[in-house]
């Protein structure tokens, strides 16, 4: 099944289940996705109208990266349970004896890298989408600033949650520099951004209230 294509239902349901994908990570891509298409969705609603004539060759610029991002955070979605499969198994990998223990070692020192990717590359779209979401906010029609705001929210919300996908796979991998080097790029990529979305989200509320 195709995670990426199924009904709102059927992701909901089987991730409600006990299948071992998705998860937190396709779930992750997922709302990073939704997020991406609710500022893309404040452009089109901004490109068009005699009011935004002085943004709209911007906010076309800017559609057309939510555009690739929505499809990129799609994409993620079905790599995430991809890379799944063999951690699981690698997890389940005998160890008796050293030949054994060695090949476990070789073979979770691979998977795991790969399993780090998928939500490392998650966490970098989202900032994509926060800076891109920023701009529509800023910018875009004052009657979808709200939807702007969801956006935001969403992304920071995904950004969050696909940090936690990296650290419990860096909290098993045997070479601690290599897991150290992407626990500090996840970090930075959470102070950074997730103050770009509250602030999204800030100016967003004083607008409305």
């Amino acid at each position: 099944m195709g995670f990426s294509t199924s009904t709102c239902t059927e992701f909901v349901e089987v991730l409600a289940s006990k299948a071992p994908v998705p998860g937190g990570g396709g779930a992750s891509a997922l709302v990073g996705a939704v997020g991406t298409a609710l500022g893309n969705m404040v452009g089109s609603l901004t490109v068009g109208k005699k009011k935004y004539a002085d943004v709209e060759e911007e906010m076309w610029e800017l559609k057309g990266k939510c555009d690739q991002l929505q499809k990129d955070f799609l994409r993620l979605i079905e790599r995430d349970a991809e890379v799944f499969e063999p951690l699981s198994k690698a997890y389940g990998m005998p160890k008796e004896t050293e030949e054994e223990k060695a090949e476990k070692a070789r073979v979770m020192a691979i998977v795991l890298k790969d399993a780090c990717s998928v939500p490392m590359e998650i966490m970098e779209k989202c900032c994509e989408a926060l800076d891109l979401i920023k701009e529509f906010a800023a910018k875009g029609s004052k009657l979808a600033i709200s939807d702007a705001g969801v956006a935001a929210t969403f992304c920071k919300a995904a950004l969050k949650g696909a940090s936690l996908n990296v650290y419990i796979n860096t909290k098993s991998m045997a070479d601690r520099a290599y897991a150290e080097e992407l626990n500090q790029k996840a970090d930075a990529m959470l102070e950074k951004y997730t103050k770009i979305a509250d602030e999204t989200f800030e100016s967003v509320l004083s607008r409305l209230k």
